[in-house]
C-alpha cells in the first residue's frame, strides 16, 4: 500500500489540535483538508512557525491508524476522556471531542476552546470544522511539543518535510516518506513527549 504524508505549520500549540492526551494523537478541528483526504498509514507532520518561535522544527508526527466520524469519535467510550472539561487542569480543558448531533442531525458544540468565550456557539469555528466529519487517531506517534526538533534529514534523500507557505504539502516523494515512516517506527520516545507551546 503506499502511503501519503501530509505537513503544515502549526500557529497555535495548545493540546488541542492535536490532541496528543490519554494514549491517543487525535486532529478532530482544524486542517478540514487533511482530515477529509488523509487515509489510515499516512503520516502526518505538525510544524513550528515564526511565531511560535519553533519555526522549521517538527511538533509533532502520526500515523493515521484510525479514521472515526465525529458522531463516532462522540460516542466511542475510548474517548470520553478527550471531551473537553473546562473546570479542570490543562490537559482536560483543551480535550478535542467536542462536536455531535442531535435527534435532527443538528450540530451541537460543547464548551470547549472552540466556542466562544461564554460557551456559545462559534459559528465559524463549526463551519470550518465541519467541512470535514474525520477525526484522524494514532497511537502511533511523538509529539514533541516544545522539546520541537530540527526536521529529520536522511542520507542520500535531499528532499525536506517542511512545508513552503501556507495550507499543507503532499506531494512528497516516496524515498522521503519510507524514510519518516521508518524514523517514526524506530524513534526511542513515543507518545507525549513535551508540554503544548503555547501553554
Amino acid at each position: 500500500m503506499t502511503i501519503k504524508m501530509f505537513s503544515y505549520k502549526i500557529v497555535r500549540d495548545y493540546g488541542f489540535a492535536p490532541n496528543p492526551f490519554h494514549g491517543y494523537c487525535t486532529l478532530a478541528t482544524c486542517k478540514p483538508q487533511i482530515r477529509k483526504h488523509a487515509k489510515t498509514g499516512d503520516l502526518i507532520l505538525g510544524y513550528g512557525s515564526k511565531g511560535m518561535g519553533h519555526n522549521e522544527e517538527l511538533i509533532y508526527i502520526m500515523r493515521v491508524d484510525e479514521k472515526l466520524t465525529y458522531q463516532q469519535y462522540w460516542d466511542d467510550v475510548r474517548f470520553y476522556n478527550k471531551r473537553p472539561n473546562l473546570y479542570s487542569n490543562k490537559i482536560n480543558a483543551y480535550g478535542d471531542n467536542i462536536y455531535h448531533q442531535d435527534e435532527f442531525n443538528k450540530w451541537i458544540q460543547v464548551d470547549s476552546h472552540h466556542s466562544l468565550e461564554d460557551g456559545a456557539l462559534n459559528q465559524d469555528n463549526l463551519n470550518r470544522d465541519t467541512s470535514s466529519l474525520n477525526v484522524l487517531i494514532s497511537q502511533n506517534f511523538i509529539y514533541f511539543g516544545c522539546d520541537s526538533i530540527p526536521s529529520p534529514t536522511f542520507e542520500g534523500i535531499s528532499e525536506n518535510a517542511y512545508p513552503t507557505g501556507r495550507g499543507y504539502r503532499v506531494n512528497f516523494g516516496q524515498p522521503l516518506i519510507n524514510s519518516m515512516s521508518q524514523w517514526l517506527l524506530n524513534h526511542p520516545k513515543k507518545g507525549y513527549v513535551g508540554r503544548p507551546i503555547s501553554w
